[in-house]
């Protein structure tokens, strides 16, 4: 390991950690209402949505409602970005002239940038017109991002409040966390993007001569290579900040027109997981205790250091078999060293395993390096940082309101061992939030298991027109990382990241359909629990304090709680991570 390297990855850490307190602040006050400095601005606008869309700034709604208002956006969404790829060949702003999307295509997409995945099974540059990235995909990275915050305030609410049945309006708060968050923030990230060197254009793609004739498979000469361009910038901003992570350009932020220099790398990698870990200061200020939201970012910071150390380990440690070739794999001024497959130069490894542990850590799932590449226990730790349920940081919005359904579980576990009914800020924690909770962490596991196994038997379940065997093939490679990269789908799918291992090939019916379900549950069926918790706390009295409660504020309770994300999904998970990565692990170190 380099000292640089580390300094990198700890430069990083703090500059994330400094941006908490002031964008949480914010953040705070534009969702209880108060003058946050953009409303003298854009207050006019706002009035102005809510007078369309026939709402009131100081609506409110029972969680059923909420639950309802978020559905029928979700589906409604999903149709939309549907019916825009299906029809892109008639639309505008198509200067390249691309066909219609297949019909399953289309169904895995929409459902994919509806639910904040944004797993793509296409390359952008090669299937998506210009209308189509920005009418349809840009505009669903705002809309769904401002969904899950929209479902995290209404939770937070619900620990704020006290005897009502009411927990906002949705039209309100999603209104609020597009217009107020993620359009400046977007906006000026989107600007610096372009000052680095990012496309944004309308115009068609352009040629240019090589400078060495090459041929093409066929044999045939090649003289001029065609350069994808675009409107990136703008769309790049957004994935990033919202968490949503589709790529404009099909090798996402490893192409040079969408991630060009340092500056942009860092950037963006900031961009995950600043409005995630910046809206757990909002939520302790929320709640009018700031102690709590430092807590349950500082159980993020405990899950997400050491991981983050493991996979830079290992990717600096590279592959023990090439050491017996006589390839020199150690850190030197000439070389960087370790595993650099599948990674770009200009990054290196500290900064690929940076952003394959902070993209999976949030639901981002962009990524600056092929994580299919990774070593064994390199690609594990991305795998399983979704696996934990995306919740070391998570998606924003939805990342907190996980980590939250886990620390309800933990006074709930805490509860027990002392005989007394467990409580969190104020709040009795009963059988029914209880339930809740359980759907909320059981749910993700229970998806990305059933896929695996169903996707792995695929034989038994041909898709019209298929040969037999024909799921089976896509896979490129055999036995444990076969496994490992069907794994990896639907842990993604099934916890709304959108990274792959990409050498399974996903872009065909079966694949398509599963995971756009898998998506589409891990999605909904998480959030209405949510809010269906959000309501009951609502409507109950608060509870004082009393020296038999358990401090939700201390050292102990961010070890309880770090160690519960843990346990569950080391338990879930170890013995299907023994069929792929560990047991590819142990083949790579066997002499």
């Amino acid at each position: 390991m380099s000292t640089i390297a580390i300094l990198q990855l700890i430069l990083y850490l703090v500059v994330l950690t400094a941006l908490v307190k002031p964008l949480g602040w914010y953040m705070a006050r534009v969702y209880q209402g108060k003058p946050c400095g953009l409303d003298s601005v854009l207050g006019w606008l706002e009035r102005g949505i809510y007078w369309l869309a026939g709402t009131k700034p100081d609506g409110e709604m029972s969680w059923r409602q909420y639950a309802v208002a978020m559905m029928l956006f979700g589906t409604l969404s999903t149709l939309v970005v549907y019916g825009i790829q299906r029809a892109q060949h008639v639309l505008p702003l198509n200067p390249q002239g691309l066909g219609a999307v297949t019909p399953d295509s289309s169904f895995n997409t929409a459902v994919s940038f509806a639910t904040n995945t944004n797993w793509q099974g296409y390359g952008g540059e090669s299937t998506m017109s210009y209308f189509s990235q920005m009418l349809g995909l840009t505009v669903q990275n705002f809309v769904s991002a401002a969904a899950g915050m929209a479902v995290l305030v209404a939770l937070i609410r619900g620990f704020s409040r006290r005897q009502t049945d009411k927990i906002g309006d949705f039209w309100v708060d999603l209104t609020r966390s597009t217009l107020y968050i993620l359009l400046p923030l977007s906006l000026i990230l989107a600007l610096i993007l372009v000052s680095q060197g990012v496309v944004q254009t309308f115009s068609p793609y352009v040629t240019a001569s090589l400078i060495d004739p090459a041929v093409d498979g066929e044999g045939k000469p090649l003289a001029e290579q065609t350069i994808a361009v675009g409107p990136a910038a703008s769309q790049i901003a957004i994935k990033q900040l919202g968490t949503n992570g589709g790529g404009f350009f099909n090798v996402n932020s490893a192409h040079p027109l969408e991630n060009p220099t340092p500056l942009s790398n860092f950037l963006e990698l900031l961009s995950i997981l600043v409005i995630s870990g910046a809206l757990c200061w909002t939520f302790g200020e929320m709640v009018s205790d700031r102690r709590q939201g430092w807590a349950i970012y500082a159980a993020m910071v405990v899950l997400f250091v050491p991981l983050l150390a493991v996979c830079y380990w290992s990717e600096q440690s590279g592959n023990p078999k090439l050491n017996a070739l006589g390839i020199d794999q150690t850190v030197s001024t000439l070389s960087s060293g370790g595993n650099m497959e599948g990674k770009e130069v200009r990054y290196g490894i500290a900064n690929s395993a940076l952003w394959a542990t902070a993209t999976t850590a949030a639901s981002n799932g962009s990524v600056n390096s092929m994580h299919d590449s990774f070593t064994p226990l390199g690609g594990l730790i991305p795998m399983w940082l979704m696996q934990l349920g995306e919740v070391i940081f998570g998606g924003v919005g939805s990342g907190l309101y996980g980590m939250l359904a886990f620390a309800i579980i933990t006074v709930f576990v805490a509860g027990l061992m002392v005989g007394r009914t467990p409580e969190y800020l104020g709040k009795k924690i009963e059988s029914y939030e209880m339930k809740m909770a359980s759907l909320v962490i059981l749910i993700p596991c229970a998806v990305v298991l059933i896929g695996t196994a169903v996707a792995v038997v695929g034989p038994g379940l041909e898709y019209p027109g298929a040969s037999p065997g024909e799921v089976k093939s896509n896979l490129n490679n055999p036995g444990a990382h076969g496994f490992s990269e069907v794994l990896y789908a639907f842990s993604s799918a099934g916890n709304n990241n959108g990274s792959a291992f990409a050498g399974l090939t996903a872009n065909e019916p079966f694949y398509n359909t599963a995971l756009g379900l898998a998506m589409w549950f891990s999605r909904f069926w998480l959030a209405i629990p949510i809010l269906a918790i959000a309501g009951s706390l609502a409507s109950k009295k608060a509870v004082p304090t009393t020296s038999g409660t358990l401090p939700t504020h201390t050292p102990l309770f961010v070890i309880l709680l770090a160690s519960v994300v843990v346990l569950v999904g080391a338990l879930t998970f170890l013995p299907a991570l023994a069929l792929g990565p560990i047991v590819e692990q142990l083949q790579m170190i066997s002499s």
